[in-house]
């Protein structure tokens, strides 16, 4: 325990010490974070260096403590394979980050760094263990693709819900000393020795990262502190004796999680880039609900310091009821969800329960029906005949087809007034569709109804053959004879 806490106190010491010294001499050169107004609004260039000087205090912290004459080294050193195992994966990860601060990579490139470094972690034996799923067991790359997608969550989930002065170096502090205690309890050392060094960096360094911030974590930071914390959580894996108890690393990260998943979905329902950075994160909304940015920071600390909470409050139970807690936490949990308000998840919610989503498939299956008869089609007659029919399930009113000089009239209502939708064919034919003014038509809809019209008619109005001029085959004048 001493060694941990010797670990804890010189980590602090030296971000504290070296956290300036990188702001002041590495920031200007090539790492300034430039405010534009939309989503950085800081006054001035804040230096992004921050995981630079936490990534420098972690490292030197090992290398001290090694150095020192301590009773306990030999324990160090046991655990020191493992925790440069950890160092090694991780450094891919640093570097990603730090060519991201400095040059600003795609986010496919980022993607890539990220990816390999997860894999390397696997082959490098820091992999989610599935003792607890002996069905999982019969599939060999079913850990290796587990492992991978978490850490790849992991680092990306703090890379998004770096935001706002303090939040995401917050939200790892929380996490790490989460697993620090749950490692402690379980006697888990070397876990315990890699995660304590973290919490000490994050908590100096926050002393000049909290609002208002005179250093930025930078993607260096972020990325490095959540893939730290995803290998944590594979580590924790390996000695889990209950599902339970595997849910330790998944709530002491929750709101990052929560986060990563929320945004994917929203910009997934709204057909947007899962990439684009946007103002509907978490911390967002809490500051259009009204809060200032320190007081919104400061309440995610609370969700993070109850879920920290709950998540060693439910590994110790051992019974029943730690699985019960959990439960109740994933219902508190979505009910505050709610509460941000999220327009993307209240529309959707309203097409499933009025029936607008069922309604939408089956527009799209009667469009989709209709390109397919007309393709299908083996003569003009007969795409006349199912443009008719299909008409009258569209709510047109009229429809006149001129096609390969053949001209075809029906008026189904001539009632009212209408407006007509023109739709152009190859060599100057066109189809005609009429509708009451009064009647409702969704825009997109009539976009798909144009494209569906159009590519089922593309080849039988391309078709080269004698023109021949011939009455129409069914007409109904609205203003007598013509």
């Amino acid at each position: 325990m001493f060694l941990i806490f010797t670990l804890g106190a010189l980590s602090i010491v030296l971000a504290l010490i070296i956290t300036p010294l990188v702001r002041d001499y590495v920031g200007p050169h090539g790492f300034l974070d430039h405010p534009d107004g939309v989503r950085k609004k800081h006054l001035l260039a804040v230096p992004r260096v921050g995981g630079i000087a936490i990534a420098l205090a972690y490292l030197l912290t090992f290398g001290i403590a090694m150095a020192l004459p301590f009773t306990y080294k030999h324990v160090l050193q046991g655990a020191f394979p493992s925790i440069l195992k950890l160092t090694l994966v991780g450094s891919v990860v640093f570097i990603t980050g730090v060519l991201d601060d400095a040059f600003g990579l795609k986010a496919y490139q980022k993607l890539t760094g990220i990816t390999l470094a997860s894999m390397l972690a696997y082959f490098a034996g820091i992999r989610v263990d599935l003792h607890l799923f002996p069905s999982l067991d019969l599939w060999p790359w079913a850990s290796f693709a587990i492992t991978v997608i978490w850490l790849i969550g992991c680092a990306n989930a703090f890379n998004l819900i770096d935001g706002m002065d303090g939040l995401a170096a917050g939200v790892g502090l929380f996490a790490t000393l989460a697993m620090l205690v749950a490692a402690l309890s379980r006697n888990n050392l070397p876990l315990a020795l890699a995660a304590m060094p973290l919490a000490g960096c994050l908590l100096g360094f926050l002393r000049y990262n909290f609002n208002p911030a005179s250093v930025f974590l930078g993607d260096s930071g972020s990325l490095l502190i959540g893939f730290l914390l995803g290998c944590y959580g594979a580590l924790w894996s390996e000695k889990s004796v209950t599902l339970v108890a595997m849910t330790v690393p998944l709530l002491a990260i929750s709101i990052p999680l929560a986060d990563v998943v929320l945004s994917i979905a929203r910009r997934f329902i709204r057909n947007r880039p899962i990439f684009e950075g946007d103002r509907g994160h978490i911390h967002h909304k809490l500051v259009d609900r009204g809060f200032s940015s320190r007081n919104a920071v400061l309440m995610i600390y609370g969700f993070c310091c109850v879920a920290a909470m709950v998540s060693l409050i439910a590994s110790a139970l051992h019974n029943q009821f730690s699985g019960l807690l959990v439960i109740l936490f994933c219902v508190g949990a979505w009910i505050g969800i709610q509460q941000l308000k999220y327009g993307e998840f209240a529309v959707a919610g309203q097409m499933f329960l009025k029936g607008k989503f069922r309604r939408i498939i089956d527009t799209e299956t009667r469009l989709l029906d209709l390109e397919m008869a007309l393709v299908k089609a083996g003569s003009v007659e007969e795409c006349w005949t199912t443009i008719l029919e299909r008409s009258k399930e569209f709510g047109f009113s009229g429809v006149r087809m001129s096609i390969k000089g053949l001209v075809y009239e029906d008026s189904i209502d001539d009632k009212g007034a209408v407006w007509q939708l023109r739709i152009p064919l190859p060599k100057a034919q066109y189809i005609n569709f009429s509708r009451h003014l009064n009647s409702d038509l969704n825009p997109l809809i009539l976009s798909a109804f144009v494209s569906a019209v159009q590519q089922g008619l593309k080849e039988m109005a391309a078709e080269e053959k004698p023109e021949v001029i011939c009455m129409p085959l069914t007409y109904t004048a609205k203003n007598g004879t013509r």
